[in-house]
């Protein structure tokens, strides 16, 4: 398994950018998809984006696509996701996740997929 730390969160008005940065310890990082979530309470733990372990194929939540940006710098062991244009909806606690199945990973949508994940950093747009 792989440990997770997500930072970069915070208050932003509506439209601004924030960048969420998931430093990763372990020596196989490059090994593992990785993915952002978001959750707000009382709801589902909803897929935010994906990212393959070599970092060609990227995957977005219709909610995002043109948005946000899933990016991983396998050197420095880490996944970033650059929000731009934000929204109040947008408004959540954001986590990062890693996956080890060996599947495209444009199909690794679901937690369940996600064996590895971060203790979550929030996000808030306001109005």
């Amino acid at each position: 398994q792989v440990q997770l730390v997500e930072s970069g969160g915070g208050l932003v008005q509506a439209g601004g950018s924030l960048r969420l940065s998931c430093a990763a310890s372990g020596r196989t990082f490059s090994s593992y998809a990785m993915g952002w979530f978001r959750q707000v309470p009382g709801k589902e733990r909803e897929f935010v984006a994906v990212i393959s372990w070599s970092g060609v194929t990227t995957y977005y939540a219709d909610s995002v696509k043109g948005r946000f940006t899933i990016s991983r710098d396998n050197a420095k062991n880490t996944v970033y996701l650059q929000m731009n244009s934000l929204k109040p909806e947008d408004t959540a606690v954001y986590y990062c996740a890693a996956s080890s199945k060996i599947i495209e990973a444009r199909n690794l949508r679901s937690p369940a997929d996600f064996g590895s994940w971060g203790q979550g950093t929030q996000v808030t747009v306001s109005s």
